[in-house]
């Protein structure tokens, strides 16, 4: 897939990832580009900047994704390619985190997901076909030591993306899922050491996850990743899954040392 003259829209657009993608698309020629976030006053300036249009939603809402479908093509035309970008790193910790962040993190980071398919899904049926990228992680390919929300959910969002790439492929129907490691974000500007693990995997930029998903959608690949070391991991991970294990307990150890 090319962007030049598509109808793009990207969750999470205010800042960030979604932010570095949305510029893209606008970069590359597409010929409308549609900004979400919850954050009104940031995604405003984001879309008077880079030249898209900016339409408030929350991402965690079932009916804010529904009613940000039915403004974009009301107004714009219809959605060749959706971003389900949006998402949010989870609290540290694993069973004992409160029931109310487990919930939450699953809302933005897999129902999210959920939604824009059951409301975009129907509509490219009908027109012949079109292109969803969800944002995962590449924990949610391996893991990330600290947050199981985080891990949890990001798997889910990548199951998620496998069963409608399969399911949905005789209706030409494109599914990718990103899948970077640190990336420089408002999300890895932290000290918590759930997060701290991840930056010492080595930062890239917003603008070169970009890259990727250009790249990505040019070859139409299911798994985008920016980080390529990745594929490596997946592959040691899939070979030998005691020894992964073995390795990632190490660097449990090492990033989680207990007194």
């Amino acid at each position: 897939m090319n962007v030049d003259g598509k109808v793009c829209v990207v969750t999470g657009g205010a800042n960030g990832i979604g932010r570095a993608l949305a510029e893209r698309f606008v970069a590359d020629g597409a010929r409308t580009v549609v900004v979400a976030d919850i954050a009104e006053d940031a995604l405003t300036a984001t879309a008077t900047e880079i030249g898209a249009h900016a339409i408030v939603t929350d991402v965690s809402d079932g009916d804010s994704i529904k009613a940000l479908i039915e403004q974009t093509e009301t107004d714009y035309g219809a959605i060749d390619l959706f971003v389900a970008n949006a998402g949010i790193g989870g609290m540290s910790g694993g069973p004992e985190v409160p029931d109310e962040a487990w919930q939450f993190t699953w809302e933005v980071n897999v129902m999210h997901h959920v939604w824009a398919a059951r409301h975009m899904i129907p509509r490219w049926q009908v027109r012949g076909g079109g292109y969803l990228i969800t944002t995962a992680s590449a924990a949610g390919l391996l893991s990330n030591l600290g947050t199981a929300p985080y891990t949890v959910t990001k798997h889910a969002a990548v199951g998620l993306a496998e069963w409608l790439s399969i399911t949905y492929a005789e209706d030409n129907i494109k599914v990718s899922v990103l899948c970077p490691q640190g990336v420089r974000t408002a999300m890895t500007d932290s000290d918590d050491p759930a997060v701290v693990n991840v930056v010492a995997q080595g930062l890239i930029e917003p603008e070169d996850v970009a890259q990727a998903v250009i790249d990505g959608l040019a070859e139409e690949k299911f798994h985008i990743l920016p980080h390529p070391e990745v594929a490596g991991y997946v592959a040691h991970k899939g070979a030998n899954i005691e020894s992964w294990l073995g390795a990632m307990r190490k660097l449990q150890r090492r990033f989680f040392p207990r007194d």
